[in-house]
């Protein structure tokens, strides 16, 4: 079995900024499994957040590669994935790109979707939330005005500036603009107890679906406060990372954010789906900002999940992959075994 992967530069349509940080370029790693004619693959971008950088990849990538060829085959891979994970702790969204590209050679050679492959329920159309970043009012509620138009149903909100009359006043311009979308809300850890509660409660009577991570990651007594004190569904995302983090979450989290990157792959994904479905907890299926080759991995889990926001491939200028649909607010099953989508000068 050989591994190998290119690097391409995604730019971002326009820079998003978020309570922590603004983008607006990313490298993507296309990381390829061959093997009996058949190639598999994933997809890694760097993160600064995360401290994946391209030499990080590269390394680990190379490092990887030589374990990959002491494999006999691809099931031994698949089996192995949680030592690929423990051997890679400290870089889990390179070790997320290596158990895609496996999931989807196995998938590919068996003639299934991966959906199906996986066992997850079948799905064939979804819709996906679109994030907003934060920026003034008027020019986000025109934003979501346009997104509306074309077709979406769901809006996520980048919440956290310093002054919280700035966030509501922007979630307000956006309900008055998008009075029938879901609405859901992303402070991404950025407020206190008192802050969120204060916020949260005077956002009360605009029918918010659900907020993300209001206070900072580790601070689970605080992430329990706000979730007894607020009228609509607390999702644990920092919080809830990786497997290991969820036995701690308090029973007041009414969802987690599963991001394929984070926990390390669809291996760890499906035991997370699999933990919220025991603890009477929903999944939101969450992204980085990618091409459809990060995005698609996360989609065939739809079917498992309360909410969606996989949107990072429609948040770049030049996707090089296609297969998962238009700018319509929805994701399409691609047609194909595996991942299904492809090179869009091949399509």
């Amino acid at each position: 079995m050989r591994l190998e992967w290119t690097t391409t530069r995604i730019e971002l349509t326009e820079p998003l900024r978020i309570s922590r940080a603004t983008m607006a370029e990313r490298d993507a790693v296309c990381v390829t499994l061959s093997h009996d004619g058949v190639s598999g693959r994933g997809e890694v971008v760097t993160s600064p957040r995360l401290g994946i950088t391209g030499a990080t990849i590269g390394r680990a990538l190379a490092d990887t590669a030589e374990w990959v060829a002491r494999a006999s085959e691809p099931e031994a891979l698949r089996a192995a994935l949680p030592v690929l994970r423990r051997r890679l702790a400290d870089a889990l969204p390179i070790a997320a790109a290596v158990d895609i590209a496996v999931h989807d050679h196995l998938a590919i050679r068996d003639g299934q979707p991966l959906c199906s492959y996986l066992g997850m329920p079948p799905w064939d159309s979804v819709p996906t939330a679109y994030t907003l970043g934060i920026g003034p009012p008027l020019a986000t509620a025109r934003s979501a005005a346009r997104l509306i138009t074309a077709g979406f149903s769901v809006l996520k909100l980048k919440l956290g500036e310093r002054d919280p009359a700035a966030d509501i006043a922007r979630v307000r311009a956006v309900r008055a603009a998008a009075p029938t979308s879901t609405l859901i809300l992303d402070p991404n850890g950025a407020w206190d107890t008192g802050t969120a509660v204060r916020i949260l409660t005077e956002l009360a009577d605009l029918e918010i679906a659900a907020v993300e991570q209001p206070v900072p990651a580790g601070r689970l007594e605080q992430l329990d406060a706000v979730a007894r004190a607020v009228p609509m569904p607390v999702i644990a995302d920092e919080d809830a990372g990786s497997v290991e983090q969820l036995a701690a979450l308090p029973p007041t989290v009414a969802g987690i954010n599963i991001k394929l990157a984070e926990c390390g792959g669809l291996d760890a994904a499906a035991l997370m789906i699999d933990w919220a479905r025991r603890s009477g907890v929903d999944v939101m299926l969450g992204c980085q900002v990618s091409t459809s080759l990060g995005i698609a991995p996360a989609a065939h889990l739809s079917g498992a999940a309360r909410w969606v926001d996989l949107d990072g491939h429609l948040l770049i200028a030049a996707d090089p992959w296609c297969g998962l649909g238009d700018f319509d607010g929805r994701l399409r099953r691609p047609a194909g075994p595996g991942l299904g989508i492809r090179r869009r000068e091949a399509a």
